[in-house]
């Protein structure tokens, strides 16, 4: 998993609430092994018409944001299921960053198994930011985890809230099993002193 420190990317605004993991990820693709790219059914049904045709005013389908790697949405992004599958999707697509008012819990709990870092914002900013995405054809916004800052095209910056096992793991691009085996040797050591103290609970084993 790569760490996340600092994120300079386009950005393109997904202006809609709600938007679940349905959406981000339709269930009928889950039949599919990740090898064969889950970037291709991110959003389809908000990208593609029921002929298959591209949706032209669905932004992800806009040549200005053919490289984003910042979303910018509004509340409640990644809600509905657990499915992991919509993280996958969005990692895959070269997504690195998501900004919204609020996230659905399970999905921001993937996303940090993922490498993928969730950004919390008030919604007038976030709105504001979609803004600014929009009248610049994805101008980029730049994300310093370390410091917990996200600055705007405008320049202007403001700072976010994150879980410091959060900002931990994915500063170090570990998920929770590969965090805790960096302290492997910590974990040996209590393990045999609990047993030197404890003897007779292994007696029988």
């Amino acid at each position: 998993m790569k760490p996340v420190t600092k994120v300079s990317e386009r950005a393109v605004a997904i202006d809609q609430i709600n938007v679940n993991t349905d959406q981000i990820f339709p269930a009928r693709f889950l039949k599919n092994p990740r090898s064969v790219g889950y970037e291709q059914f991110l959003f389809h049904d908000l990208r593609y018409d029921e002929s298959g045709a591209k949706r032209e005013q669905f932004p992800l389908n806009k040549e200005a944001y053919s490289d984003a790697a910042i979303i910018v949405s509004d509340q409640n992004f990644g809600c509905g299921s657990s499915r992991e599958g919509a993280v996958y999707a969005l990692v895959d697509a070269g997504f690195r960053c998501l900004i919204a008012p609020s996230f659905g819990d399970i999905f921001a709990a993937n996303c940090v198994k993922n490498g993928l870092l969730t950004v919390v914002l008030p919604a007038d900013v976030c709105a504001e930011l979609r803004q600014q995405i929009t009248d610049s054809n994805g101008a980029p916004i730049s994300v310093d985890l370390p410091a917990q800052t996200v600055e705007a095209p405008s320049g202007e910056k403001h700072h976010f809230d994150i879980d410091p096992f959060a900002k931990e793991c994915l500063t170090k691009g570990l998920d929770e099993i590969g965090l805790t085996l960096t302290h492997a040797d910590k974990i040996d050591g209590f393990e045999e002193n609990w047993r030197a103290k404890t003897p007779w609970l292994e007696a029988n084993v």
